[in-house]
């Protein structure tokens, strides 16, 4: 049998949680000028949609939408659908993916070699984070202190929240 990582954030013996497509992960953080200017295309498009997705209506579309974020976000980032997001402030790596939950930076644990201290094989979050935020225009959101997550939006869609928000702003 073999040896499983113990760790305060999970029951001994548990085994870490499944590393979906790490390939994309990391395909999308050495990308990530490419992925914020996606990302602000996005953003725009889901602005200026926002008073058509309230006509609709944002309880209606809030699944679907959902299922197509994490779907979509899911192949890019990995994303655990926190529905708190954070990616364009964390050079296109989801912090969600650490294992101790980190939202404001690396632990004192990093390896030498960039690796994680709990999961040894897997790099680090945030070091894939600070990488990704030097290729990016406003990378230097880095350094902003983030507020915890929402764990009462887990499994939500943040695409719907700005699109929430969007239309508060213009309504």
């Amino acid at each position: 049998m073999t040896a499983l990582t113990p760790s305060a954030f999970e029951p001994r013996g548990k085994w870490p949680p499944p590393r979906r497509n790490p390939w994309m992960r990391t395909w999308s953080v050495r990308h990530s000028a490419l992925m914020e200017y996606l990302y602000k295309g996005f953003e725009a498009a889901i602005s200026g949609a926002a008073p058509s997705l309230e006509r609709i209506g944002f309880a209606r579309l809030e699944r679907p939408v959902a299922a197509l974020e994490a779907g979509v976000k899911g192949v890019l980032f990995d994303c655990r659908m926190c529905g708190d997001c954070v990616l364009s402030k964390t050079g296109m790596s989801c912090p969600m993916n650490c294992p101790k939950g980190l939202r404001n930076g690396p632990c004192g644990g990093v390896r030498a070699d960039g690796n994680c201290e709990v999961y040894p094989n897997m790099p680090c979050v945030w070091a894939m984070a600070y990488e990704g935020s030097l290729g990016m225009r406003e990378g230097a959101a880095i350094t902003e202190i983030l507020p915890p997550v929402n764990h009462a939006l887990k499994g939500s869609s943040a695409w719907m929240r700005l699109a929430r928000e969007k239309a508060g702003a213009a309504g």
